[in-house]
């Protein structure tokens, strides 16, 4: 079992910046490719940002690409997401998950497990 925490989010004027991060527990990180998704209200919760297990690699959606970046710290077992020049429309509940595999970042059900969440609003 692998538990994950978020942390970082919060409210920040539109144009700045925040870092989420994702703290794993129970078993190493660097045995899952890891991704961010976002949920907000009212929509379906989307895929933004997603790194292989040994950080070689990564995708993005297209909404955030060029001002998001994943990484991770398999020694802090730990992952990252900055997030620069945010807009209103960025606003919502960012969740990080654990994978077995880089190959289906995309689709959610391919993660195993899930933080709960954390609000990030950006106001206008």
């Amino acid at each position: 079992q692998v538990q994950l925490v978020e942390s970082g989010g919060g409210l920040v004027q539109a144009g700045g910046s925040l870092r989420l991060s994702c703290q794993a527990s129970g078993r190493t990180l660097s045995n899952y490719a890891m991704g961010w998704f976002r949920q907000a209200p009212g929509k379906e919760r989307e895929f933004i940002a997603a790194i292989s297990l040994g950080g070689g690699s990564t995708d993005y959606a297209d909404s955030v690409k060029g001002r998001f970046t994943i990484s991770r710290d398999n020694a802090k077992n730990t992952v990252y997401l900055q997030m620069n020049s945010l807009k209103p429309e960025d606003t919502a509940v960012y969740y990080c998950a654990a994978a077995n595999s880089f190959r289906r970042r995309r689709n959610q059900d391919a993660y195993n497990y899930w933080g709960q969440g954390t609000q990030v609003t950006v106001s206008s």
